[in-house]
């Protein structure tokens, strides 16, 4: 039977971990000229530290992992014989591999607060795992770069942030990214002047699938959530929300005008978008999306998601915001901060997609040694340490070539991986040399082989 990988994950080619480390070598250039510093965080954590910070959605998409040994020993055995699953989970499983990098995150700030200079700008690369349903741009297992500030209130951190996506997607030539921008209190604001205060996480995670089941798969949601036909009226200009930002965040004002949240809201991106109009940017707009909720539960203030460029059928490529108070689930109440990620996996689509890859150049030895004769194996060893402790990329090939056709498969071997030079015979301390895109051939020492690669 033929091997096969999970559903979801992938394999990647020479060339493809090539153009990945190209895009995660540029975002992570942009986060360290923007000052962030790295951390990397365990792939699981204690169920407890993930469990309950997603949202009912998100808590179904964990992966549990499995106690060692008899793991049923501890399990209720009328829970069992019931299948009561969700119940018997905690009892089964401590540990989960993670969903995200933002909440590991909160617990290492937690953890680590008295080693921590505040505000603290960190950045993270790493792997994330969710028993999502796989189809084009979403895995169940992918990288995520996010980049976040704890202990500031600014928010020239949300500016920033918005340069920062600039800033990547111009280094990778990709033009014509979306940034939107919205504010939860916005939304708390919306919910509470149409009476739906109770049902702000139904409203938010329904409104937030507009651009994905249109509006009546919205209203249908919200009305089997128990919002009210009156309310979704109340809220019916929202799905169809036009203008400039300024003009859309001045008819926010007025729609908002009994509620404080709802008007805090407003001010702060007005900020961020008068900020952005007098600093401008290269590759990427800026647009206020009032729909945009991103379920997450644990936004309290702006809220970023990026789109690919128009005519790439894509999700989102990046996404983000800010939480005033997620540390304060671990016990450290009261610290602010905002973050953003990249969603390394999508974007490599859409540069494959719209053909942005620049040409990369997989490792490979700069000089090869053909393997002819075994009496010379020694030298041949000898000369690539020389080589490879000045700093040139060398190797023999392993397998003694005892014919012609063999002596073949060398050649093709060095013209396959495009290997520059070519050593084919060792005699005396010297060495024929042959430039495999001139094809000239000399003789030389080791000391001009140096001289001549490098």
């Amino acid at each position: 039977m033929k091997p096969s990988i999970p559903k979801g994950t992938r394999d990647f080619s020479p060339t493809e971990v090539a153009n990945r480390t190209y895009i995660m070598n540029t975002i992570k250039t942009a986060f360290e000229t923007f000052g962030f510093q790295p951390i990397e965080t365990p792939s699981f954590e204690n169920s407890s530290t993930l469990m309950g910070k997603y949202g009912e959605e998100g808590d179904r998409l964990i992966f549990k992992i499995l106690n060692s040994g008899d793991f049923l020993v501890k399990a209720d055995e009328k829970l069992l014989s019931n299948k009561e699953s969700t119940k018997v989970i905690s009892q089964i499983s401590e540990k989960a591999l993670r969903y995200d990098l933002t909440v590991p995150f909160a617990r290492y700030v937690v953890q680590h607060q008295n080693e921590i200079t505040f505000p603290f700008k960190r950045y993270q690369i790493q792997p994330v795992w969710r028993a999502d349903r796989p189809q084009k741009g979403r895995f169940r297992e992918f990288y995520q770069c996010d980049a976040d500030v704890v202990g500031s209130k600014s928010l020239w951190q949300e500016v920033e942030f918005i340069q920062l996506y600039d800033t990547v997607f111009s280094q990778l030539g990709l033009q014509g990214t979306t940034i939107k921008i919205n504010n939860r209190k916005i939304l708390s604001g919306i919910a509470e002047v149409i009476g739906a205060q109770d049902k702000l996480i139904d409203f938010t995670v329904a409104l937030d699938k507009l651009d994905k089941i249109g509006r009546e798969g919205v209203i249908k949601e919200m009305l089997s959530k128990g919002i009210t036909e009156d309310a979704i009226k109340k809220v019916a200009p929202l799905f169809s929300f036009k203008g400039s930002n300024l003009e859309k965040l001045d008819a926010l004002q007025q729609m908002l005008a009994a509620s404080e949240e709802g008007k805090s809201g407003v001010e702060e991106l007005r900020f961020v978008i008068n900020a952005i109009d007098q600093l401008g940017l290269t590759s990427a707009s800026l647009e206020v999306d009032v729909t945009l909720a991103r379920g997450l539960n644990y936004y309290t203030g702006a809220i970023f998601e990026v789109a690919a460029p128009k005519g790439v059928k894509m999700g989102s490529i990046g996404g983000g915001g800010r939480y005033d108070d997620l540390t304060g689930i671990f016990g450290m109440p009261d610290v602010s901060g905002v973050g953003i990620s990249f969603g390394l996996d999508r974007i490599y689509l859409v540069l494959e997609e719209l053909e942005l890859f620049k040409s990369v150049n997989l490792p490979k030895p700069k000089v090869l040694f053909l393997n002819f004769d075994k009496t010379t194996d020694i030298a041949k060893m000898k000369a690539i340490t020389v080589l490879r402790n000045r700093g040139v990329k060398s190797e023999m090939y392993p397998d003694l070539a005892g014919s012609n056709n063999q002596q073949k498969k060398q050649w093709k071997y060095a013209t396959n991986r495009e290997i520059q030079y070519v050593v084919s015979k060792v005699e005396n301390d010297t060495y024929l040399l042959k430039n495999m895109e001139n094809f000239e051939q000399l003789t030389c020492s080791l000391n001009e082989i140096i001289e001549k690669v490098k």
